[in-house]
């Protein structure tokens, strides 16, 4: 990943959230935008019946979130709230996250 960086936050029992940011300007947007498709497609590929709230028992939910900022500049945000079996299989995949 060139854009993306994930750090691990533990907010519950069992839960943990990954969060990614990046900053672009307008014309680096496709490059994260990319990076950000090969992780959900991972994740859809890896856990596609456990999409939903972590608390509810599943294993994963996100939420992406694009936002135009002044001068060309747009921030991505990746949210991912994951239990321990999808943060070891993600940890197993893309690296160790950074806390």
């Amino acid at each position: 990943m060139d854009y993306l960086t994930f750090q691990l936050d533990e907010v519950g029992e069992g839960v943990a959230a990954l969060e990614a940011m990046a900053s672009t300007q307008a014309g680096q947007h496709a490059a994260v935008m990319a990076e950000v498709e090969q992780v959900l497609a991972w994740c859809w590929q890896q856990f596609a019946h456990s999409h939903g709230p972590v608390d509810d028992g599943q294993d994963w939910h996100h939420e992406l979130r694009v936002v135009d900022e002044a001068g060309g500049w747009r921030t991505v945000t990746l949210s991912i709230a994951a239990s321990p079996r999808f943060t070891a299989a993600f940890e197993a995949r893309f690296g160790p996250l950074g806390d």
